[in-house]
């Protein structure tokens, strides 16, 4: 992996689970680093990262947020679980899951559109699930949002690859963060999580992080529109 000084990525989601690793990842290859989210953990000062305070649910300009003159990258990272059959699942719960995942989305590339046009190439990461893929029951809500984010992708890397910047996606299978602590959350769910995995493990964030700290990168400079399914086989293999 090339290093990545005198880049300035913007992480949104960058305070836990795959975005803080994604973070780590960055810092660790010589990147200047924006974190967007809710919380501020100590560590992301203790990196020498800048972080606002974001809701991406809400409109940011009422927020007071406004965007990097720069970006070389941007991964938008914010995601959610809500596992319920379809019969439990109220307009409100797709309508949450649609505000976070896709709008969030839209809100934060809209904003910063100008910071990634700058005609130097720059790289948008998004992040999807192997539910949107593969059907899953009691994945309706996430799987029906997801697939929208993959939608958005694809259309926003034909609209912007004209001006250099480059859109792919990161389709997860379970991942040990603590998002995912009600379907890991003991030894006894991990252990079906891992055997439903044709790898016979769940993923890290670092196997998320990864592939997405690949897509920030000039590495993938030939990449656009592409999802890149991280998910231990899961959508492909029957073993």
């Amino acid at each position: 992996m090339g290093q990545l000084d005198g880049r300035t990525y913007l992480v949104v989601g960058g305070s836990s689970g795959i975005g803080l690793e994604l973070v780590r990842r960055l810092r660790g290859n010589g990147a200047d680093v924006l974190v967007w989210s809710r919380t501020a953990p100590d560590e992301l000062s203790e990196l020498g990262v800048a972080h606002t305070v974001v809701d991406t649910t809400k409109s940011l300009e009422e927020q007071g947020i406004s965007a990097p003159q720069r970006l070389d990258g941007l991964a938008y990272c914010p995601g959610s679980i809500n596992l319920r059959p379809f019969s439990r699942l109220t307009d409100e719960d797709f309508l949450a899951e649609y505000e976070l995942n896709v709008l969030g989305a839209v809100r934060t590339l809209r904003l910063c559109l100008p910071a990634l046009t700058h005609g130097d190439g720059a790289s948008v990461v998004m992040f999807s699930t192997v539910a949107a893929q593969v059907g899953m029951g009691f994945h309706a809500s996430i799987g029906s949002a997801k697939g929208a984010v993959e939608g958005l992708g694809r259309s926003l890397a034909a609209e912007f690859a004209p001006k250099l910047v480059r859109v792919n996606m990161v389709a997860p299978s379970a991942t040990d963060t603590p998002l995912a602590e009600r379907i890991l959350g003991n030894e006894k769910k991990r252990e079906a999580s891992a055997e439903r995995h044709p790898l016979k493990r769940v993923g890290e964030p670092a196997d998320m992080a990864a592939a997405a700290q690949y897509l920030l990168s000039p590495d993938s400079g030939w990449m656009t529109g592409q999802v890149l399914r991280v998910d231990g086989g899961m959508s492909s293999l029957r073993v």
